[in-house]
């Protein structure tokens, strides 16, 4: 499983954090199962927004070698 990119701890860390100040405000409850519930439904919003993030996908390398000679000869060649 690869690592997480920092894009992705921020986002749902960020989400975490809001999602949960949002949902508690809105809620304004004081109960101890509530926020339990309220805590895990952050984290799981959390989880899903990290999970969603693009991850970059590594830049093809340039061709070296023969195979790169070979291309540029032909386009010089075609534009002769």
């Amino acid at each position: 499983m690869p690592r997480p990119t920092p894009a992705q701890l921020v986002y749902g860390s960020c989400t975490v954090i809001f999602s949960t100040l949002a949902m508690l405000l809105l809620s304004q409850t004081s109960s101890g199962p509530a926020i339990a519930v309220i805590a895990v439904a952050a984290l799981v919003l959390g989880l899903l927004v990290a999970v969603t993030v693009p991850t970059p996908t590594p830049s093809r390398a340039a061709p070296r070698g023969d195979a790169a000679e070979e291309r540029v000869g032909r386009q010089t060649a075609s534009v002769r």
